[in-house]
């Protein structure tokens, strides 16, 4: 199944007066590059949500935020932090053996100090718990608008893959004609010319010619491109490089026609393929 690298999930619950939100955000990138914002709290959370992350993505560039977002109720005791209240007030001592000066400790800055004070009574369990959960289902619910754009993706690659089909099998079909009117325009003005040509040299040349506007091989390969991008978005793996190395494939065939291209019909079947290829590339660009 095709999935966009460009999406959006959020998902939020309380706890104890605590709301955890957490909100994934992603747009296309080369590789999988991941951005994890913490609170002080969860940091010990970073290796083990990083490596649930990359078990569902491959592709994009990822940012996740993760909020604790306490409630307005001033009337909650404030819980004290003894452990990590006790390693500032060591710290601090240290400093002032190591500098040979008294320092005076500030109660209110140490107050300050993120995790000191706290106004939930949970416990980090209870909240790493919580936080794990709504990373979860807000993983979830990410992945899930990545396959619902994924398949809109697909819907217009498939269609835009019937027209270019379409755009080969017309220039196909022309062929013959465009052929013979370069033959006859070759003929005619050899006909004004004085000197009568040697039929054997003109045959070959006329060979040559038609060697060189023969665009059989690129509509074939046009054609077997068509087929493998039909078999590409039905994969269920990430198909986004394969996808984008057929659309240079593809480019590179159609700029190959209007190379040789000599007639109007033909030029203008060309330019219609880089339109279609290009419509197709571009969305392209956001499949994982």
């Amino acid at each position: 199944m095709l999935r966009s690298m460009t999406a959006y999930g959020r998902e939020s619950t309380r706890i104890a007066g605590t709301e955890i939100v957490c909100e994934f955000r992603s747009v296309n990138h080369r590789y999988l590059d991941v951005v994890l914002r913490l609170p002080e709290p969860l940091r010990v959370l970073e290796a083990k949500l990083r490596e649930r992350l990359v078990t569902h993505l491959s592709r994009g560039k990822v940012e996740v935020t993760l909020k604790l977002v306490e409630s307005d109720d001033t009337s909650k005791p404030l819980v004290l932090n003894q452990v990590l209240l006790s390693t500032l007030l060591d710290a601090s001592h240290n400093i002032a053996e190591l500098t040979d000066k008294n320092t005076v400790i500030d109660t209110v800055r140490l107050m300050q100090w993120p995790g000191v004070m706290n106004t939930h009574e949970h416990s980090l369990s209870d909240l790493s718990d919580a936080a794990t959960a709504v990373f979860d289902a807000a993983l979830t619910d990410f992945v899930q608008t990545r396959e619902r754009e994924g398949q809109q993706i697909r819907d217009l690659l498939c269609a835009k893959t019937s027209q270019l089909a379409e755009q080969v099998a017309q220039l196909r079909m022309i062929r013959p004609d465009v052929l013979s009117r370069q033959r006859e325009r070759w003929l005619n003005k050899l006909s004004q010319l004085q000197a009568e040509p040697d039929q054997s040299r003109l045959e070959q040349e006329l060979v040559y010619a038609a060697q060189r506007l023969d665009i059989d091989e690129e509509l074939d390969r046009l054609d077997a491109h068509c087929i493998e991008i039909g078999n590409a978005v039905q994969r269920t793996e990430p198909v986004g490089r394969r996808l984008d190395f057929l659309m240079q494939e593809c480019n590179r065939e159609a700029n190959t026609i209007s190379s040789k291209s000599n007639d109007v019909n033909t030029t203008s079947g060309s330019v219609e393929m880089k339109v279609i290829i290009e419509q197709m590339r571009e969305q392209v660009q956001n499949i994982e």
